[in-house]
């Protein structure tokens, strides 16, 4: 096996100029890259990736945090960050929090530990207190959850804005008994704003809600089942539902269709994100631009991680659009 001792007599250079060309060091004359390029090829030489990472003190490697990878959202919005992070010559690890505060704390010791270069935040179970001490360790940028206290860049949708669009559209179409399905309504941002803007949106036009009609920790299709079971069971049911995410409307739209209901007739609803699968079953939704956030993230990391200096507040606010389709 060829070393940089080989390449360096096979190009008739020093070491050290070798090693300079190799850890991409400036003031290497073009010719002597030609060089050494040339004699590693000769040699099928291959330099240690993470020896060269070691001296530059960096991993070169960006961990992301997401509750749920089988949530499609989590895992399209991963995908993408994964392909703007490889052209820009970075890695991902992934890091599944399952919703948990505790499994949460412990992935912030990749960054103390240097073992990422920084983080991306896609859902927060924890105060940001608890965040606030590692910055000094690496950067850290919020995407698609978000905090008045984080004082990072951070890209997200006002989803108070999201879920009011989602409830109007249910109200304009004539429904005034309208339940409301989410996943975590005590801790996360998201869920608290959603539930916000819905209840915002029944004030504005005057309708009252049931706390019979609210249906929580619903995140996946099985939970649709579960809440649409619930529903199905009240004496006063409600006649359309507003839900968190496409896979919950998908499961209840499952559910109330083999239960022989009728969708939107006997039962409207709405999703959240736009994913496939809600085209698929014609789910009205509320889309979120999940291209766009994933790339902005990821740009605002790599400049963040190249800027080499303290993080500040920058905030990319991105907009809802509506999709209707039959379930309403």
């Amino acid at each position: 096996m060829a070393t940089i001792q080989d390449v360096a007599k096979k190009a008739g250079l020093s070491r050290t100029t070798v090693s300079r060309v190799i850890n991409e060091h400036p003031y290497v004359t073009e010719e002597k890259k030609r060089l050494v390029t040339q004699a590693m090829q000769e040699l099928n030489y291959v330099p240690n990736s993470s020896a060269r990472r070691l001296r530059r003190q960096q991993t070169e490697t960006i961990a992301v945090y997401v509750p749920r990878i089988t949530n499609p959202f989590f895992s399209h919005l991963v995908e993408v960050m994964e392909k703007e992070a490889a052209k820009k010559g970075y890695q991902l690890i992934l890091c599944q929090t399952r919703y948990k505060k505790e499994q949460e704390r412990n992935f912030l010791e990749l960054l103390k530990t240097k073992q990422v270069d920084g983080l991306i935040l896609t859902s927060i179970e924890n105060d940001w207190s608890e965040f606030e001490p590692y910055l000094s360790f690496g950067p850290i940028v919020v995407c698609n959850e978000y905090s008045d206290s984080a004082q990072v860049p951070s890209v997200y949708l006002n989803q108070i804005e999201g879920s009011y669009l989602g409830t109007k559209h249910l109200i304009d179409q004539g429904y005034t008994k309208i339940g409301y399905c989410t996943g975590n309504h005590k801790s996360s941002r998201v869920s608290k704003d959603r539930k916000i803007g819905f209840l915002q949106a029944l004030d504005d036009a005057g309708i009252m809600m049931k706390e019979e009609w609210f249906f929580y920790n619903a995140y996946s299709v099985q939970d649709g089942f579960a809440a649409f079971k619930k529903l199905s069971e009240l004496d006063d049911k409600p006649q359309a539902v507003f839900t968190g995410s496409d896979e919950v409307a998908a499961g209840i739209a499952k559910a109330a269709f083999d239960a022989g209901w009728r969708v939107p007739d006997d039962l409207a609803i709405i999703g959240f994100d736009n994913q496939p699968l809600a085209a698929l079953m014609d789910l009205t939704t509320v889309e979120q631009p999940i291209d766009t956030i994933a790339k902005q993230a990821m740009n605002l990391m790599v400049e963040a991680i190249q800027a080499k200096k303290p993080l500040s507040r920058k905030e990319v606010i991105l907009p809802f659009q509506l999709i209707q389709r039959s379930s309403t």
